[in-house]
């Protein structure tokens, strides 16, 4: 929680917007040059990942995950402190803690089609309408533009829309420049557009799922302690390594972030990690129990 009065509303008012439309643009949220810099760190692995396969993923797109532990200048990207804050923010209602759900850049090559139109949160079997699942964050590493792919959305698609029929109207492309970062919730409507150009389109998804769910991208095996625990703490958490009250997520009884330190593999003592008001009803239930003098 941030304690910066500024950014603090800046975040109110981004998730207002979030939850009024289903997406909205956040204009200069990192310097060009940053991203630049990103885009030139990630370029051979970009050379050596082979295309997808199949029609959703798209087989003249590349994709890859695990950025925090192929790139320095990922972890900006996914604990900015507005992005992540409205993440928070729009997701608290539901959850403990939010977590990564994936970290994973993407490239659409020359002559790809328009990707199938979709809701995020469609991965996992709860109901729709009734609860945000999931909020994702597009960072471009090129120009998108319409011509060359930039992702379409379908404003006012999201929440209770999502029990509707699929628009038939086209979506309206998110236009935008490196630096800016595009902010949709799991239940909005969209898709990747076609790339009509002849340049490739190079982009970034950073993911936050409520705490709770299973992650699209399998976090310990994606950042295994001996990878995570160069991580700092609060990024280590975010990635998967702390529990989600009450006691979800442990390791032998504890937060999985023991792993991280000194422990050395031997027996631990399990431990509640207990929501307030479930930590309150247990002590009043053994007070209950307490012997008479």
């Amino acid at each position: 929680m941030t304690h910066d009065p500024s950014l603090a509303a800046t975040i109110e008012e981004t998730r207002a917007t979030l939850a009024a439309t289903g997406w909205c643009i956040v204009r200069g949220v990192l310097p060009a040059t940053a991203i630049a810099a990103l885009d030139a760190e990630l370029a051979p692995i970009f050379a050596k990942t082979p295309f997808c396969r199949g029609g959703f993923y798209g087989e003249t797109t590349k994709r890859f995950g695990r950025l925090l532990a192929r790139s320095q200048g990922a972890a900006q990207l996914v604990q900015h402190p507005l992005i992540q804050g409205v993440a928070e923010a729009a997701l608290a209602p539901w959850c403990d803690t939010i977590q990564l759900n994936v970290a994973q850049a993407i490239a659409i090559h020359p002559g790809a089609p328009a990707q199938f139109p979709h809701r995020d949160q469609s991965m996992w079997g709860g109901p729709p309408g009734e609860i945000e699942y999931l909020v994702n964050v597009i960072w471009p590493l090129v120009r998108f533009r319409e011509d060359n792919g930039a992702t379409r959305l379908w404003p006012g698609s999201h929440a209770a829309k999502a029990l509707a029929e699929s628009p038939s109207v086209p979506g309206i492309a998110a236009e935008m420049d490196p630096g800016d970062a595009l902010i949709f919730l799991g239940s909005t409507l969209h898709g990747a557009g076609a790339n009509r150009s002849d340049k490739v389109r190079r982009g970034i998804v950073i993911g936050y799922s409520l705490g709770w769910l299973k992650p699209y991208e399998n976090p310990w095996l994606a950042y295994p302690p001996p990878v995570a625990r160069h991580f700092p703490p609060a990024l280590a958490a975010l990635a998967g390594y702390r529990q989600h009250r009450p006691n979800l997520g442990n390791y032998d009884g504890q937060c999985p972030s023991v792993l991280l330190g000194d422990h050395d593999g031997g027996p631990l003592a399990a431990t509640d990690a207990l929501l307030p008001e479930q930590t309150e009803a247990v002590a009043a239930h053994l007070a209950g129990q307490a012997p008479r003098s």
